[in-house]
């Protein structure tokens, strides 16, 4: 075949997929390498999420899953909103957190252009469900909740803390916690909550409102202290931390999960592959083993559980972004 060839037959793809099921496409599906989008730097926990995830996957779908950090800031607005402009044929999909109906809201609160609207996705399966828990440097002068209360309390704003961007997870989560506390803190935002991290070890901030996998190997080395869980439950992982609620902040409930998404229009019998796929990932024990490793247990579900997870936990979200307000 010449090159005038070539370019007809390329010319001619578009028609012979419009003239073929959906299902033709899928049963062939995948045929090349795919793109997991992680809308945040490494180290945080929609990067603990996807690592193990795609591995599982390239396993069971037989082609590279390639995890793609596409952090811009925005609190994973820019990473969210390139997957959402991706051609929906399964080769593009998402990995991100709680804060996916967050950000839209935030544009809107401040009467920006809306870079995405989680209308355009297609829940596949959650992966990660976690309270967010507040840790401080183990050399902080603050052992207890209390402690850090008492301290903010003396002066406004002093006490800054790191976050993963305006609007982000961690920045949500922190900002119910001084809601609901009657304190005012410094909001200090990074470009994810791997950098958040690294801020609060080296002292630039002294405070971060994050997922248990992201601060377990800290605690356990001697670097920090976790002061509160925002869950209502207590965690394995944690067991002696107190939640909120047990210390009297009955408004603070937050988890950060992390789940794995495509375009709203994905074809069915695609969506349907990567649902199965993603039911085997979860009882993987590679992927088992490596979220207890890291404090994080399997919070599984399928695609119609995790949307009305979604629309619960989002609803509660937006109120929480409309009471926290305008912040720069």
């Amino acid at each position: 075949m010449d090159r005038r060839d070539l370019l007809r037959a390329a010319a001619a793809l578009p028609l012979v997929r419009a003239a073929l099921p959906e299902s033709a496409f899928a049963q062939a599906y995948p045929a090349r390498n795919i793109t997991m989008i992680v809308p945040f730097p490494a180290g945080g926990q929609a990067d603990l999420a996807a690592r193990p995830v795609a591995q599982a996957l390239e396993r069971i779908l037989g082609k590279p899953v390639i995890v793609d950090n596409r952090a811009g800031g925005g609190g994973g607005s820019v990473g969210n909103a390139a997957a959402a402009r991706a051609e929906p044929d399964g080769y593009t999909l998402l990995m991100t957190l709680s804060s996916l109906a967050v950000l839209p809201e935030a544009d809107r609160l401040f009467d920006r252009p809306v870079a995405y609207e989680v209308s355009q996705f297609m829940p596949i399966a959650r992966v990660l469900a976690d309270p967010t828990l507040l840790a401080v440097p183990a050399s902080a002068p603050w052992k207890t909740a209390q402690d850090f209360v008492e301290d903010a309390k003396t002066r406004p704003g002093q006490i800054a803390y790191g976050s993963s961007g305006p609007y982000g997870t961690l920045h949500v989560a922190m900002e119910m916690f001084a809601s609901s506390a009657g304190i005012k803190l410094l909001h200090v935002p990074f470009r994810g909550a791997g950098p958040a991290l690294t801020a609060i070890l080296g002292g630039t901030v002294q405070a971060i409102a994050a997922a248990p996998g992201t601060l377990k190997p800290q605690v356990d080395d001697g670097r920090l202290r976790v002061l509160g869980n925002c869950g209502a439950q207590r965690i394995a992982s944690f067991p002696d931390v107190p939640t909120f609620q047990e210390l009297g902040y009955k408004d603070v409930e937050f988890y950060i999960w992390a789940g794995l998404f495509a375009q709203s229009s994905l074809p069915a019998p695609i969506a349907t592959r990567l649902r199965e796929a993603m039911a085997q990932v979860m009882t993987s024990p590679d992927v088992l083993k490596a979220f207890e490793t890291s404090g994080s247990l399997v919070a599984y579900q399928d695609a119609p559980a995790f949307a009305q997870f979604i629309a619960a936990d989002s609803a509660r979200l937006i109120a929480a972004v409309r009471k926290i307000g305008k912040v720069e």
